[in-house]
């Protein structure tokens, strides 16, 4: 349980005269900016230790909003056992000039004491006079992380690497994962989102409970609706027993939502109203179900440009967008393209049983010179291809995937595909897809005969077409798509 200490415990000097001039420099945008740039928990405080201001990770550090603190004593919102002591370092600070560091703890939204490490610095006027202090809350475990990253339990291939932008990423992850903050995680296709979701999350506070991952660019809106909220029984045809959503499960624990971007808008409205009430109502149903759940997005889209083009709601971004981490495309590792390319190939080598030590020199240099517009995912599929039909101890340049050595195209990021309609009234004709089925008496060549033998017995309509073959609608959405019958 959190102590909340007593003012009479609190050093409070007499208020600066120049406590104004603090507030006005401080709520400046490009201070703030500055302040959010800050990649831990930090806050300014003016020369009696009163809050004018906090970035966003202090925000969700200590679960209390900046306008609601602006103005008490910083020992009442970042509340520590300190008690005193960190009153005097602020003092010494303020007379000393010189900035200092210490140990300590803090009570984070959960009221968990984290252990923490305090770096407290003066601030002052072009004219030297001190105005106030700048605090900054560097876990301790975010410290240990970066010492020694083989013990953190984030040593996965997409984090693998030295460049500054993933030292950034790294340093930033134990700090997300021990807020209740939503997380917003955007990078190119093959990046890594999905990987850096399950780390948060499986070192939270959550981690006990269900990580739950849903695709918002997979299904049309009624199937998604009805995945992420559930549907009662007879809600619509078909709909023949209760169905609890992904929210549902997902219930004290983290639900992942990719490619958040491809969300219909009229969905975008619901999504916000759970997060704002932590209620929601399933399709069909009457009766309000309530659910504890954080939430982690993702999404390659440009979702500030789909605010401007009225695709996605401005609401909802910034409700996502309370912490936001960006991974870096791999063209942009320095280079890390070296370290993952040893990586796999040891994978794959020992999967393989081969004893595979590495490129020849020509195909290092085609590899490192490519961009790998895929990123990580294009990359270890290619080095997958390379140790399998490798026949000697290195992978050469012959035994690299023809298309690699074609011309690129200048733009890295993979289109997006088009929008899938709700609902299909016809049949589409044979795509490309469908020439990976096989032709002859298989399984799936017949399920998909029975799939277009079905829809054109109820002229395309799915609903119908699910009951005759005993699926639900999103099992036939899925055999659709599978076997190339959605355009």
């Amino acid at each position: 349980m959190a102590v909340r200490m007593p003012n009479d415990r609190l050093p409070i000097p007499c208020r600066s005269k120049n406590t104004g001039v603090i507030k006005n420099m401080f709520r400046q945008p490009a201070i703030v900016t500055l302040l959010d740039g800050i990649p831990y928990p930090a806050m300014i405080l003016d020369n009696s230790f009163r809050i004018v201001t906090m970035n966003r990770l202090m925000v969700a550090m200590s679960g209390r909003e900046g306008e609601q603190v602006r103005g008490l004593h910083g020992e009442l919102v970042v509340r520590s056992n300190a008690g005193n002591a960190r009153g005097q370092l602020y003092q010494q600070v303020l007379k000393t000039r010189e900035p200092v560091s210490e140990s300590g703890d803090v009570l984070n939204c959960y009221r968990h004491k984290v252990p923490v490490q305090y770096h407290i610095s003066h601030l002052s006027t072009e004219k030297n006079d001190p105005v106030g202090l700048l605090v900054i809350v560097e876990e301790t475990s975010a410290l240990a992380y970066r010492n020694d990253k083989d013990s953190s339990g984030y040593s996965v291939p997409e984090l693998i690497g030295h460049s500054s932008k993933m030292q950034k990423v790294l340093d930033l992850i134990p700090l997300m994962a021990h807020t209740d903050a939503s997380v917003l995680i955007t990078g190119e296709t093959g990046t890594g989102k999905d990987k850096i979701a399950e780390i948060i999350h499986k070192n939270s506070p959550r981690s006990r409970f269900p990580f739950i991952k849903v695709n918002c660019g997979a299904l049309p809106l009624g199937l998604l609706e009805s995945e992420l909220f559930g549907h009662v029984k007879g809600a619509f045809t078909g709909a023949t027993r209760n169905k609890p959503g992904m929210f549902k499960i997902a219930d004290r624990g983290t639900l992942f939502l990719t490619e958040i971007g491809d969300m219909p808008v009229p969905l975008q409205v619901k999504l916000l109203s759970v997060l704002d009430d932590r209620q929601f109502v399933p399709v069909g149903g009457e009766q309000s179900v309530s659910v504890d759940v954080r939430i982690i997005a993702a999404t390659h889209r440009p979702l500030r440009e789909q605010v401007r083009n009225s695709t996605f709601r401005e609401d909802l971004y910034y409700r996502l967008n309370v912490l936001h981490v960006h991974l870096p495309p791999l063209r942009e590792r320095e280079n890390d393209t070296r370290l993952l390319l040893d990586h796999f190939l040891e994978k794959f080598s020992s999967a393989l049983g081969k004893k595979i030590d590495g490129f020849t020199p020509s195909a290092l240099q085609t590899l490192l010179n490519y961009t790998y517009p895929g990123n990580i995912r294009e990359l270890r599929n290619i080095v997958e291809y390379g140790a399998n039909i490798c026949k000697g101890k290195k992978v050469n340049k012959d035994q690299l995937p023809p298309y690699i050595f074609e011309k690129q195209t200048e733009s890295p990021v993979v289109p997006a595909p088009p929008s899938i309609p709700d609902r299909s009234t016809s049949v589409p004709p044979a795509t490309e897809r469908e020439k990976t089925v096989e032709n002859s008496g298989s399984w799936v060549a017949i399920e998909r005969q029975m799939i277009i033998d079905a829809l054109k017995k109820h002229a395309g309509n799915r609903i119908n077409t699910a009951a005759e073959l005993g699926w639900g609608r999103m099992k036939l959405w899925r055999k659709m798509k599978k076997y190339g019958l959605i355009e």
